[in-house]
């Protein structure tokens, strides 16, 4: 059985074999891979096996907490907008009741002063035509002319 499986294996492997060796041949044609071997810093990691492992082991153990990181600010973010956006719109809605309240409050003080103004228009103008109204002319013994005068009685309504 042993001896079955192997043959297999074998083969498996060395599909596994080329694949690797494709993947690595592309990821070393790729223009940026290139770019970045020719720099400073690549041409130092290839002298350097051991660092370029650290430096990828590095990358890779911090992409989690840095996610995370990430993850948290977003999430921060968009919990102080949307309480920012609650809160102002609380705001506007006081603002807007109170403004509601004034202007109400306002109108019944304008009704108010305007019938009193009216009001005290109407009493004027009929105190002042009372008192001014035009009297006809009489002639007295004497032989002036005087106004005429309205009598009251005691009551002081006119006769």
């Amino acid at each position: 059985m042993a001896g079955e499986e192997t043959p297999s294996t074998f083969k498996d492997l060395q599909k596994l074999q080329r694949k690797l060796s494709l993947l690595i041949q592309s990821v070393q044609s790729n223009s940026k891979v290139v770019a970045l071997m020719k720099s400073p810093v690549g041409q130092y990691l290839d002298r350097h096996p051991s660092a370029a492992l650290t430096l990828l082991v590095f990358v890779v153990l911090s992409a989690v907490p840095v996610g995370l990181f990430l993850l948290l600010v977003v999430l921060t973010s968009l919990t102080a907008l949307v309480g920012f956006l609650l809160l102002e719109g609380l705001v506007i809605s006081v603002g807007g009741l109170s403004l509601l309240c004034v202007l109400c409050g306002l109108g019944f003080v304008s009704l108010a002063m305007s019938g009193t103004i009216i009001m005290s228009y109407m009493v004027v103008s009929r105190l002042l035509s009372y008192w001014f109204s035009p009297r006809p002319l009489t002639q007295d013994s004497s032989g002036g002319c005087q106004l005429a005068t309205k009598s009251t009685d005691s009551e002081g309504r006119s006769r």
